[in-house]
């Protein structure tokens, strides 16, 4: 099995910007330990601030891996193109976020890609991918 994790805009400074939301380390230092809980499923990573690249990367594996496992960030909120993009795959994506964006700003309960991915979880830390990964694996 085959899973992408991408994740969108500023995400690449987890463990730096607002820790009290998300935490004190970074997704490189959790990555080992996600792929450790899961050695027979092969976990890549791709982290992008334009969302062009996380499209095109989308839509690079798309067709072939067993599942994309999405924290767009702010796209989220405002992307059709992204939405569209997953509409198009053939992979099954779930949308996740670190923080409970029900919680925080109004603007932030509002998703342009839920409707196009097989499930959302948010609020669980970077628990929130294992969840995704293990909503995958069936």
């Amino acid at each position: 099995m085959k899973i992408l994790i991408v994740n969108g805009p500023n995400l690449n400074l987890l463990g730096v910007r607002e820790p009290g939301i998300y935490g004190s380390s970074s997704f490189e230092q959790y990555l080992p330990q996600l792929q450790a809980k899961f050695p027979d499923i092969t976990i890549e990573y791709f982290q992008s601030n334009v969302e062009g690249e996380l499209i095109n990367k989308m839509q690079e594996v798309g067709f072939t891996y067993d599942g994309i496992v999405l924290n767009a960030g702010a796209y989220t909120h405002t992307s059709v193109a992204l939405h569209d993009c997953i509409r198009s795959l053939k992979s099954p994506v779930i949308e996740v976020h670190i923080s409970n964006v029900h919680q925080r700003e109004e603007f932030r309960h509002h998703s342009m890609i839920s409707a196009a991915c097989r499930g959302v979880i948010c609020g669980f830390g970077l628990d929130s991918y294992r969840l995704a990964i293990e909503a995958l694996r069936y």
